[in-house]
């Protein structure tokens, strides 16, 4: 019953977010008569606050309609190339009209971006995929909203995870392909491509990953606690709600976004609290700069999506309880996945020195898994001051970590 008194809360506050909303910009109308009120800008902030702590957060929007390539100004037009029940796959394609911009855009290396499927949607790695498209053509995984699926699409685990990421793979040619793993998706993709190339199948020239929970034993965090202080009973019996009637999902069992988002919130309550005040001064006073960063970042943070139940306890049990990548011990569809296999692809590992979800050395461990990669093929960086969000966004993303990796990539062709 959870998830409907979620959605009974929800209805409540929308007629009162609609009057603070209202009421806010009647306040900051110069043409209002209530503008001249005193105190109308204190009161104006207080209810455009009010507004955004009740309001639902829908899906963002990319909104990549250009980028610098080649010291031009290139068009970007994002295209659906496959479409699975539980996931997208995007292209972001580059185009030109000069015959030698056209000609450096073709030659430029084909990158697969595998966006983590934990609560947030894909969006949240708008900056890292406007920033690699300076110089690669970008695909992005974009995964789907599990209360949008319908039951009859049946169940996703974990393993159908793996096989998404196998069949992009395939889409898109894995000869001259570079794939990128933010997160999460580190687990199911180094199995995606251990399988690939135990099956003797063409393995991608590079894989990234950046902050994903390759080896969860190494220096736990609170995400990797929680996980091993609670049995798997408790997650099936506490987290797991059903999708109610008013969505396409309905009956389905997921693990709702909302808990999810309570979950990062309690995480750093104070840094939230803190936040929503600065913001609230920042429009007292006038500083609409860093009230609209603000707006940026909650538009963002707050709009997280369901995920399928088989998936998400699959990924307790398998990655944070059970370590199977790890342990040597996962099996899909009966086959061992033995990242040992890898022998073509170079390997990039990628973790934030402050980074509080992602313990240091998790990421790090995919370099003894994949002991087939010779060591002039392999590479790590710890980014010096950097959280998780920092090593795939930000300015330390730009300036210090693309480049980088963007170099890695350029060697490797």
């Amino acid at each position: 019953m959870l998830y409907q008194f979620h959605e009974l809360k929800s209805a409540m506050l929308l007629p009162l977010t609609a009057l603070a909303q209202a009421t806010s910009r009647t306040l900051t109308n110069p043409l209002s008569p209530l503008s001249l009120v005193p105190c109308a800008t204190r009161l104006a902030a207080g209810y455009e606050l009010l507004y955004r702590l009740g309001k639902d957060y829908k899906k963002p929007s990319f909104d990549i309609k250009s980028v610098q390539c080649h010291d031009r100004d290139v068009p970007i037009v994002e295209q659906t190339i496959v479409q699975k029940p539980f996931c997208k796959l995007l292209r972001f394609k580059r185009y030109a009209d000069d015959p030698a911009t056209i000609r450096l855009l073709k030659d430029e290396p084909v990158v697969l971006v595998c966006a983590p499927l934990s609560g947030h949607h894909a969006t949240l790695l708008r900056d890292t995929v406007r920033t690699l498209l300076r110089n690669h053509k970008v695909y992005v995984t974009d995964w789907v909203d599990a209360r949008m699926v319908p039951v009859e699409e049946g169940a996703f685990h974990l393993t159908d995870y793996v096989r998404y990421i196998q069949d992009f793979i395939r889409h898109i040619g894995a000869e001259k392909l570079h794939v990128i793993s933010v997160c999460q998706p580190a687990v199911p993709v180094l199995a995606a491509i251990s399988l690939l190339a135990s099956a003797g199948e063409t393995t991608p020239r590079t894989m990234t990953m950046m902050g994903g929970p390759i080896d969860a034993r190494r220096s736990p965090t609170a995400v990797n606690t929680l996980a091993t202080d609670k049995s798997f009973g408790w997650f099936e019996n506490n987290v797991i709600h059903t999708v109610p009637a008013n969505y396409p999902g309905h009956g389905r069992k997921v693990y709702p976004g909302f808990l999810q988002h309570a979950g990062f919130v309690a995480t750093n309550p104070d840094r939230h609290l803190s936040s929503h005040y600065d913001y609230y001064r920042n429009l007292v006073e006038g500083d609409l700069d860093d009230a609209q960063a603000h707006v940026s970042f909650y538009d963002e943070y707050n709009a997280v999506l369901d995920m399928a139940a088989e998936y998400y306890l699959d990924t307790i049990r398998d990655v944070f309880q059970e370590f199977r990548l790890a342990e040597g011990t996962w099996e899909i569809d009966g086959k061992p996945v033995r990242p040992a296999d890898i022998k073509g692809a170079a390997l990039l590992t990628i973790e934030g020195e402050l980074d509080d979800i992602t313990g240091a050395g998790q990421t790090a461990a995919a370099h003894a898994l994949c002991a087939g990669i010779p060591a002039t093929r392999k590479q790590h960086i710890t980014a010096a001051g950097c959280g998780h969000y920092g090593i795939f966004s930000g300015r330390r993303w730009r300036e210090e970590i693309y480049p980088q990796l963007r170099d890695f990539i350029a060697r490797h062709r």
